[in-house]
């Protein structure tokens, strides 16, 4: 569900009929380990995100077309915020995404060392939960419990 307030127009939208921020019940954020590199922030992010369409499909809007027909993929329905902090931030949004039982994804350090998904699956179920060292987790879930996960995590600048 979703609620939707007038702004005004947001910079070089209007001539585009675009007048309305949209505010979603919502969210969908990703942390990252703030010493990571611009690479690999990128990569973690891609990575992350990429679950969460596949298990909670609400967040996948419908396909775009451009004016000569073209198809294109569909995108996430609502931005996606991103967040920084480092390693105990981590571990302790991590703690409150399992005790909020909120759909999340974690990528760990020992994934820049493998090159394919199973090594990715099998680097990650031989570390304990409370010991992995993440580098990054995307979360999705109503607003307040979100905030509540990300509290004291900064945006990503």
């Amino acid at each position: 569900m979703q609620k939707t307030y007038k702004t005004g127009p947001r910079p070089g939208r209007q001539s585009q009929g675009m007048s309305t921020e949209t505010r979603f019940d919502t969210k969908i954020a990703v942390l990252l380990r703030d010493d990571l590199e611009t690479w690999q922030r990128l990569n973690v992010t891609a990575f992350l995100v990429s679950g969460l369409g596949t298990q909670v499909p609400e967040v996948v809007g419908e396909p775009y077309a451009d004016a000569d027909g073209a198809a294109y993929l569909p995108m996430f329905r609502q931005p996606v915020l991103v967040f920084e902090g480092g390693k105990e931030m981590l571990t302790k949004a991590h703690d409150r995404a399992l005790q909020r039982a909120l759909p999340r994804a974690v990528f760990t350090s020992d994934l820049f060392a493998t090159g394919n998904d199973t090594d990715n699956r099998a680097a990650v179920r031989a570390v304990a939960g409370a010991d992995l060292d993440l580098v990054g987790i995307a979360v999705y879930g109503p607003r307040n419990a979100v905030d509540k996960v990300l509290k004291g995590a900064r945006m990503h600048t």
